[in-house]
């Protein structure tokens, strides 16, 4: 969720407002943890991401699993002194960034102060992204000796002009080896690929996603480049150095990704993500489902749902996001005064909450239930089943289940256009 430019302001010790309360013991609850450091600032990227001679003093990566563990530690006070301290913690994910280009000794530190926080659930899923030039055989040892369950290596492409033109750094030589690594030392493991680079062909996609496969990995995330204002890319595009694909190659490509991932067993369950049953991950889900989250570090977004009301009038508070400072270097220095590095907040009413339920809600393979839809929601329905953008029989009920909206192949290419006709 990007960074919102205004908003109600977060108190300084982080006290969520008084309308919380606790919420049931059983509901999922996530932690995500940003780590903000790249080698290098990849062309296409807009992600809260620094490299060293950006960041100058005051932020260094020596202390940053000592800041972050700051706030892990008002994040259980916080939901303490609510009564919404998790029973355990459901999902972990570091993301960045790079997390690995932290030592893995202090992925493992923070990791540890999330369980001395909350504990972690049986079965916890634990994810790390890393770069395939930024782990070794011994650092995901160290991981999945200290409790990570799981590791996504951004691949992007096999293709070596691709990655020039993303300004990737590994040598795609080297994904077979990360992988096997990885599997070595007992993690599962994804790899996450994007399409639509130009310059791409057809020919180079398929040889990106048949080499991810080669590997035997049990998860692919498949991504369109976006090109988003003010990064590096943008103004190539802008100035007529590159050329972005059309919507038509875009298609393709998806279309090529789906047919190759589902015939080697891999099946979708969002729009964007493929996986052998059992190997989804859990914590992206999370998201798309509605749970709650605190996000640990610069930038990162949290959330925390209401209780459910006897009675839901629309526009009662449903839940409350906040965000965090973007500098690495403003983070720190909240912290180390004893301040929330919150930036802002904002409180969602029942109608917002359910306006994104149906957003998030219909990317997933099981879709929605037609139940939650609006009377006008319902009713765009059997339109967009003729148009082949819905499952009809998924529609109906057929098969004994409730009647649901599950998006098509062409749906999912155009779900942007089917959440616009269900939220009408």
């Amino acid at each position: 969720m990007p960074a919102l430019p205004s908003g109600i302001p977060v108190p300084d010790d982080g006290a969520l407002p008084a309308w919380a309360g606790p919420s049931p013991a059983d509901r999922p609850f996530g932690v995500y943890v940003h780590v903000p450091f790249c080698t290098v600032r990849c062309g296409y990227c807009d992600f809260n991401t620094y490299t060293a001679s950006e960041l100058g003093g005051g932020a260094n990566q020596a202390r940053y699993a000592t800041t972050a563990l700051l706030e892990v530690d008002l994040a259980a006070k916080v939901l303490s002194d609510a009564g919404r301290a998790p029973a355990a913690v459901s999902t972990v994910f570091f993301g960045g960034g790079t997390p690995t280009m932290l030592p893995a000794e202090d992925l493992a530190r923070v990791l540890g102060g999330i369980k001395e926080a909350w504990g972690l659930a049986a079965a916890a899923e634990v994810t790390t992204e890393a770069n395939p030039d930024s782990v070794t055989p011994e650092s995901l040892r160290v991981l999945a000796d200290a409790g990570f369950t799981r590791v996504s290596f951004g691949m992007q492409s096999a293709v070596p002009h691709v990655l020039a033109t993303l300004e990737r750094t590994h040598d795609p030589l080297r994904i077979p080896d990360v992988v096997r690594w990885a599997r070595d030392a007992g993690l599962d493991v994804s790899l996450d690929l994007i399409y639509g680079t130009p310059g791409e062909s057809l020919d180079d996609w398929r040889t990106s996603v048949e080499t991810a496969l080669a590997t035997g990995v049990d998860h692919v995330s498949a991504y369109a480049l976006v090109v988003e204002p003010g990064t590096k890319m943008a103004a190539q595009v802008r100035r007529g150095e590159v050329k972005l694909p059309d919507e038509d190659d875009q298609a393709a490509k998806y279309e090529l990704v789906d047919d190759l991932l589902t015939e080697a067993g891999l099946r979708w369950y969002e729009v964007s993500n493929w996986a052998r049953p059992g190997h989804e991950c859990r914590h992206n889900i999370g998201y798309w489902r509605g749970d709650d989250w605190w996000g640990v570090g610069p930038g990162a977004h949290s959330y925390v749902s209401a209780p459910t009301p006897v009675v839901e009038p629309v526009e009662t508070p449903a839940g409350v996001r906040w965000w965090n400072v973007k500098h690495p270097r403003a983070y720190a220095t909240r912290l180390e005064a004893g301040q929330s590095p919150g930036a802002g907040r904002e409180l969602l009413t029942r109608t917002e909450a359910h306006l994104e339920r149906v957003m998030l809600g219909v990317r997933l393979r099981e879709g929605l239930d037609l139940g939650v839809l609006s009377d006008a929601g319902r009713t765009a329905v059997a339109g967009l089943v003729a148009r082949e953008l819905l499952d009809g029989r998924a529609a109906v009920g057929a098969g004994g289940g409730p009647a649901r909206a599950v998006l098509t192949r062409r749906g999912r290419l155009l779900a942007d256009s089917v959440v616009r006709d269900l939220t009408a």
